[in-house]
């Protein structure tokens, strides 16, 4: 049976790795008779657009050829829908494909999913705005010091990869303060200064931190991770642990599982799937099976 297979491309991911591969996916993804359509966008909006406009007109599948970026793109058009969301990941961070198995090592055995992969759902999560935007994120939503190094980061040419998060998160740290929050968790208030409050609906962002380790993409659940107020030196101490999942076990690393928060803090901003929200306030929920992802055949 035909299927139609939508497919969106960043031709910016890894370093261009996006635009280089695209011909070679739409070749594979179209061998076996469907009918596959590429969609490129001039900008994240555009390809939002292109990519709704094409669900809603009857795609089986929309694939997401790029980074975590072109992922969370690709789930603001599927979430919700029948349509399945397909990772092909060509970014520098993908912690999407990893958190539901997607192959990052070879973007052939990506490909082979797509081709003969079952279609499974997942948990995302759902960020309000204040003007009363939504967007899905399918990893974590910070909030508080990691979303200030992200947005620091975005701002810098140079360095590249790993090395400019680094030099971010230094900068950043010079000048930061906690921050008190002001945190409605399901419905009951909490008040407390925090370096770093996020939101995993799954365990990793970054390329491959693992910020929220309890968090599962299959529980109804979001994990809140508060890091209370610490001292500058031990909160650089604590952070390079955030790789292992290992800063859960320090005495001012708070998490648990929540449904539903609202959360409030001055200057703070929201970053989700590493794309910047805006600032807060904002509402975060979860959305029990909100997408159908391609993955290996089990």
């Amino acid at each position: 049976m035909e299927r139609r297979i939508g497919v969106l491309v960043n031709p910016t991911s890894g370093k261009g790795r996006g635009a280089r591969v695209a011909g070679e996916v739409l070749r594979q993804l179209g061998s076996r008779g469907d009918r596959v359509v590429e969609l490129r966008g001039d900008s994240g909006e555009q390809a939002v657009e292109l990519a709704a406009k094409a669900v809603a007109g009857g795609l089986d599948i929309l694939a997401a050829v790029g980074g975590d970026g072109t992922m969370h793109l690709a789930l603001q058009a599927v979430a919700g829908t029948d349509t399945a969301l397909a990772i092909l990941p060509v970014g520098t961070g993908n912690d999407g494909a990893s958190a539901v198995g997607v192959p990052t090592g070879s973007l052939d055995a990506a490909i082979a999913v797509v081709l003969a992969g079952d279609a499974e759902p997942f948990d995302v999560g759902r960020v309000s705005t204040a003007d009363g935007t939504d967007r899905y994120f399918l990893c974590v939503c910070s909030t508080g010091f990691d979303s200030l190094v992200n947005e620091r980061a975005n701002c810098m040419t140079r360095p590249s990869g790993d090395a400019r998060y680094v030099l971010a998160l230094l900068a950043e740290l010079r000048q930061f303060a906690p921050v008190p929050y002001r945190v409605v968790v399901d419905g009951t208030l909490v008040e407390a200064d925090a370096m770093l409050v996020s939101f995993g609906n799954g365990p990793t962002f970054g390329g491959g931190m693992r910020v929220c380790p309890g968090a599962d993409l299959h529980d109804g659940l979001l994990d809140m991770l508060w890091v209370h107020r610490i001292g500058k030196g031990e909160l650089l101490r604590v952070f390079p642990r955030i790789y292992a999942g290992t800063h859960v076990s320090h005495p001012a690393v708070e998490e648990r599982p929540v449904r539903e928060v609202h959360v409030e803090a001055p200057g703070m901003l929201a970053y989700a799937d590493g794309e910047r929200i805006g600032p807060l306030p904002v509402t975060i929920t979860t959305v029990r099976d909100g997408v159908r992802i391609l993955v290996p055949r089990r």
